[in-house]
């Protein structure tokens, strides 16, 4: 299906953008669509002593955005490390897998973290969303080595169709950023076939105003579906 990409991004680019969590998904959408926009020198001027807010999250979705085009501060990665007591990150499964996506984006491996989200992972997780961001957390992590991610290999294919399971007959997981978490996570671990009805879910959850989101438009949901869709697009033409 032919997606005009254009209405979205004026949409997007039109929008007062100022957190970090939106500036971040918007950037990464706007890099891998290749629209220019201002929004990477805006994320770096938050920055503050190895973080952004002192949030591990905002540093996370700040270092991931910005190591998609090159950009990797040492000072941010030692910050995050410093964070992570034992295997985890605050015994939380969310600042866990997101700031294992960010370490990964940026090159650095943590196999610790890693076997904590697996160890740990029970009914208290199983949740779409949730679920969806630990895969994401263990393939960019498994890029980065050979071995260590095959012991993980049974767990992600059999969440990865736990996931498939729970789409309902639309083609959602739920709230719109939910569903693009989900796809995501499922495209990273090799189900683009098994997308076809969510894709056309996703395409026909647009807006008459290239937005997505309830009322007029949502920028998180907006960026999220742009990367979904652009990377749709990428492991098709790989196909």
């Amino acid at each position: 299906m032919y997606f005009k990409s254009e209405i979205s991004f004026n949409w997007l680019l039109s929008r007062n953008i100022h957190e970090v969590k939106e500036l971040s998904r918007a950037m990464l959408a706007c890099h891998l669509w290749d629209v220019k926009s201002d929004m990477a020198p805006r994320l770096i001027r938050l920055k503050t002593e190895g973080s952004w807010n002192h949030s591990l999250r905002d540093t996370s979705r700040a270092a991931s955005a910005l190591a998609a085009i090159g950009i990797a501060y040492p000072d941010v990665s030692t910050w995050m490390l410093s964070e992570q007591s034992g295997s985890s990150w605050n015994e939380e499964v969310y600042d866990t897998a997101y700031a294992l996506i960010a370490l990964a984006d940026m090159g650095i491996e943590n196999m610790n973290g890693c076997s904590w989200l697996v160890e740990n992972y029970g009914p208290a997780w199983e949740h779409p969303g949730t679920t969806a961001l630990i895969l994401q957390a263990l393939l960019s992590q498994g890029r980065l080595v050979d071995k260590d991610i095959h012991d993980w290999s049974g767990f992600i294919q059999e969440r990865a169709g736990w996931l498939l399971s729970r789409c309902t007959l639309g083609g959602a997981w739920g709230p719109i950023a939910t569903s693009n978490l989900v796809m995501q996570a499922l495209l990273l671990a090799g189900y683009a076939r098994e997308l076809e009805r969510e894709n056309l879910w996703l395409f026909s959850s647009m807006n008459t105003n290239g937005s997505w989101g309830k009322g007029t438009g949502d920028i998180t949901a907006t960026s999220l579906s742009l990367i979904t869709l652009k990377c749709l697009e990428k492991m098709n033409r790989e196909e």
